[in-house]
């Protein structure tokens, strides 16, 4: 510590300090370096969030299940029914006799203190509640506790499972309250380059950082020493921009990230490590990409190729094949009908080979037709004042009994307004979920819609037992048509004889799964065919059973398609068979495990399995990018899927960037004019060919070169 006289009219004393710490406060520091400006770090890591930023606490709006209903009718979630009753109901009707309120009253207009006690507690103040039970009758002098320290107290003191994962569905993720949201300590928090914290750059968008780069001002020796600095961040900063993820903030959770976005961020990786004679490979890379952003990761693959690497895509978007030097066809079909190169050489020569269908479609030999009537809407759905995220205020019409196709390019808002905020606030309406939406003003039109249903591209169960089969309902009809056959009956067996998952009849050895699992700790577990039933799946006496020749086990190594005709005079059977079969799944077999479907397959099956039920025509599907992984051929049968739904009276909302399911809407919904903070603003609303006509829509003008044919799919 450094004491200084300071020469005035009267004499002051300021102190220096040598060690970062305050002598007045107590505050101090170690000295500043790299790792305390990492939320990675206990250096530099938030002490109450550790680093995360938010918190998992439970959130008052879960709390309450319907701010319409009063207290008495079960407006407290947590409570249950029959809540008087019980001693927290008790203890609130004396609060509330103290308090002066009515506990009949909608929680909605109960006075913000009583609703504070009812949520929080009152503190140290006690009230007087009369207990009586069989073995004594007392007044009581105690606090109210609240209803969230309650279930904050029972979470950390239970030992249930159940309980705790009841609870936690009154959780929410909170931003801290100690570093909001910022993810690091205070210190860290405070240094400031150009009067900028780093939470506050972070923030920014990939561009933004860019420019404030270029109009940093420094001192010549401070820039001295940021030069270097600053050109590297510039050239990273470059790579993103170069792959198209110039609107993601560089804070953005990379949970939130799609997975063609992920895949970006890798390729960027790689362009800045300028390595040669490297073999890449990449899964479609243009899963979420505008086809106005297409031509700037193609620029990119292709500065790969040049540094001297080669590069594998899989890949279905017309932009990429053509711009490949060499292409290789698979089919000719999908499953046991594909498996062989069908064509292969440059672009134009899969073009003009006549055996294969991706030429047929690039030449326009084939290709989707949209002749069907445009159709009417009987209602529609607006939500106003929406503002999540990069979203300005904007409000929206979603026509009833429309295919509404959402477009924009990457990051103009579109999954904030329909996955983060739209499909909440309806399953909330509906009484489906309790997440929280997005914010806004207000939703007009939500009494036609009776279901809302999305459906995405995720496994259709939970493990390897789940298979089309199963997931339609069609096992239980094969099961009982196989339990009333003749020596079924003989020997009393039930359907439940021929269920895998069940004792019984299943094979113990491998109990019902056909595979023994090898555990591998730190390798990936191997599967070994069960010895035992030969990957059969039953014991002996169960496939002694026949129906028309076959056990059970051989039914379920049929193709659908194969089925369909196997159980064409079985009407419950035929009906579910029939539907996969529409929905082009005929070449899957009825007991492949789900984890081996793709992503496309299992949407198909979801879209299936929703085609078969009964519909009031009221129905609400929602569905984001459901063509990734698809082939031309597929989005045909996707859309003559899509538009069976429509017809019969539901609504079906898709985010999409595909031509040939913008083409074939009733509604576009474009947001942009560009991603983050440029877009999120409703650039244009009408149908494919009134936004053809917009000449500030970019969707507009990739749908003016489809319908002039220079664009053709």
């Amino acid at each position: 510590m450094v004491a200084v006289e300071l020469e005035s009219s009267e004499t002051s004393r300021q102190v220096y300090s040598e060690k970062n710490a305050c002598p007045d406060c107590g505050i101090g520091f170690e000295p500043l370096d790299p790792k305390h400006f990492s939320f990675n770090s206990p250096h530099g890591a938030c002490s109450e969030c550790s680093g995360l930023g938010v918190r998992f606490e439970i959130d008052s709006e879960k709390v309450i299940r319907d701010p319409a209903l009063s207290i008495i009718d079960g407006a407290i979630a947590a409570w249950g029914e029959n809540a008087e009753e019980k001693w927290y109901g008790k203890a609130l009707k004396v609060v509330s006799k103290t308090e002066k309120v009515d506990l009949n009253k909608p929680w909605k207009n109960l006075p913000k203190h009583f609703q504070e006690i009812v949520l929080y507690g009152s503190g140290e103040r006690r009230y007087k509640v009369p207990w009586i039970s069989q073995r004594i009758k007392a007044e009581i002098n105690t606090k109210f506790e609240g209803v969230i320290p309650n279930l904050v107290r029972r979470y950390k003191e239970t030992k249930s499972t159940y309980i705790r994962e009841w609870i936690e569905g009154f959780m929410s993720m909170k931003i801290c309250q100690a570093c909001r949201g910022e993810r690091l300590k205070p210190e860290s928090r405070a240094v400031t380059v150009d009067g900028v914290r780093l939470p506050e750059l972070l923030s920014k968008t990939v561009g933004e950082i860019d420019s404030w780069l270029d109009s940093l001002k420094l001192d010549s020796t401070k820039m001295r020493i940021a030069d270097r600095l600053i050109d590297e961040l510039k050239n990273r900063l470059n790579f993103l921009k170069e792959v198209g993820l110039d609107y993601l903030t560089l804070d953005r959770n990379a949970a939130t990230l799609s997975g063609g976005e992920a895949q970006r961020i890798r390729l960027a990786t790689q362009l800045g490590s300028r390595l040669r004679g490297v073999l890449y490979v990449l899964d479609e890379p243009s899963i979420g990409l505008h086809p106005a952003d297409t031509e700037s990761l193609l620029n990119t693959l292709k500065d790969l190729r040049d540094l001297g690497n080669t590069v594998v895509v899989v890949e279905h978007d017309r932009d990429t094949i053509e711009a490949a030097d060499y292409v290789i066809d698979m089919g000719p079909g999908a499953g046991k009908h594909g498996g062989m190169i069908i064509a292969e050489g440059t672009p134009s020569e899969i073009t003009a080979d006549s055996n294969s269908l991706t030429g047929a479609y690039l030449s326009g030999r084939r290709r989707i037709e949209h002749d069907r009537l445009p159709r009417d809407s009987r209602a529609s759905v607006r939500i106003s004042g929406v503002k999540t995220n990069n979203l300005k205020n904007i409000s929206v019409s979603f026509p009833l009994g429309h295919l509404i196709c959402i477009t924009g390019v990457s990051g103009s808002g579109k999954s904030s307004l329909v996955m983060d905020t739209l499909v909440p606030v309806i399953r909330r309406k509906l009484g489906l979920s309790s997440d929280k939406p997005g914010p806004f003003e207000k939703i007009e039109g939500i009494e036609n819609i009776d279901k809302i249903i999305c459906i995405d591209q995720s496994p259709i169960g939970r493990s390897s037992r789940s298979n089309p089969a199963t997931y339609t309902g069609v096992f239980t009809v094969i099961r009982e048509l196989f339990s009333m056959t003749k020596e079924a009956r003989e020997r009393g067996y039930l359907p439940g004889r021929f269920s895998f998952n069940v004792k019984g009849g299943r094979c113990e050895e491998c109990a019902g799964d056909g595979v023994k699992t090898v555990e591998m700790h730190f390798l990936p577990d191997v599967y070994v065919l069960c010895e035992a039933c030969k990957g059969k799946r039953y014991n002996r006496e169960t496939l002694e059973v026949k129906y028309k020749g076959l056990s059970i086990s051989d039914v379920l190594n049929m193709s659908i398609e194969d089925a369909a005709e196997f159980f064409s005079n079985i009407p419950q059977a035929k009906k579910w068979l029939n539907m996969l079969c529409e929905v082009g799944l005929g070449y899957l077999q009825l007991g492949q495990s789900s984890t081996t479907l793709s992503g496309g397959e299992a949407q198909r099956l979801k879209l299936a399995s929703e085609l078969g039920k009964t519909s009031s025509g009221r129905s609400l599907y929602v569905m984001d990018e459901p063509t990734t992984g698809l082939h031309f051929d597929d989005v045909r049968i996707l859309i003559r899927v899509l538009d069976r739904f429509v017809d019969r009276g539901d609504t079906v909302i898709v985010v999409e960037h595909h031509p040939d399911i913008m083409a074939h809407s009733d509604t576009i919904i474009d947001l942009g004019p560009g991603s983050g903070d440029k877009g999120g603003m409703v650039v244009a609303i009408g149908s494919p060919h009134d936004i053809a006509l917009n000449k500030e829509s970019l969707t507009g003008q990739v749908m003016m070169k489809y319908f002039n044919g220079s664009y053709r799919l």
